[in-house]
């Protein structure tokens, strides 16, 4: 029995048993083979996907609830301050799609300067005369507007008139 498992396996790997399968499937047919044994996965990523199988199981039960009408007890149903605050605003605009366009704008204009900053960066020598330059102009500002408060007190008197003109003045 030992000597025909030996020339079995010789034979599968053979060029001659590949030619003749025939001969390959009556020689391996007494024969079981088996699949290796897996091991087990670690506990760390059984407690993950129970973690996960958890989670799914509750946004399923928010979303029959939902559906049935019944409030999940989890949902928080008051929204917060700021949520309220920019409802209003959004319900105050008249021209909701200029404003629209006019977000979308800012958002493409920041993309692309922020490519151009990044490409500007890339360039030798530039970023280095580039950090002189802010440095220099944050000392300026500071001697002139910060040392003295004359001056302090200047520029506070028109940081708030300037966001007085913007948000208008009750």
């Amino acid at each position: 029995m030992a000597a025909t498992k030996a020339t079995t396996s010789a034979a599968i790997g053979t060029p001659a048993c590949l030619a003749d399968g025939r001969a390959a499937a009556a020689a391996a047919a007494p024969h079981s083979v088996g699949l290796p044994v897996l091991p087990l996965s670690p506990p760390s990523v059984r407690t993950q996907a129970s973690k996960t199988t958890a989670y799914c199981r509750k946004i399923a039960r928010n979303v029959v609830a939902m559906a049935t009408g019944e409030a999940p007890t989890e949902v928080v149903t008051e929204l917060p301050e700021i949520v309220k605050t920019i409802q209003d605003a959004w319900d105050k605009v008249e021209d909701k799609y200029a404003v629209s366009s006019l977000a979308v704008a800012g958002v493409v204009a920041l993309w692309g300067s922020t490519g151009m900053i990044s490409a500007i960066d890339r360039l030798p020598l530039v970023p280095g005369i580039l950090e002189l330059v802010g440095i220099g102009y944050t000392g300026w500002f500071a001697y002139r507007n910060l040392v003295f408060k004359p001056d302090r007190e200047a520029l506070i008197a028109k940081i708030k008139s300037t966001y007085g003109e913007i948000i208008g003045s009750s």
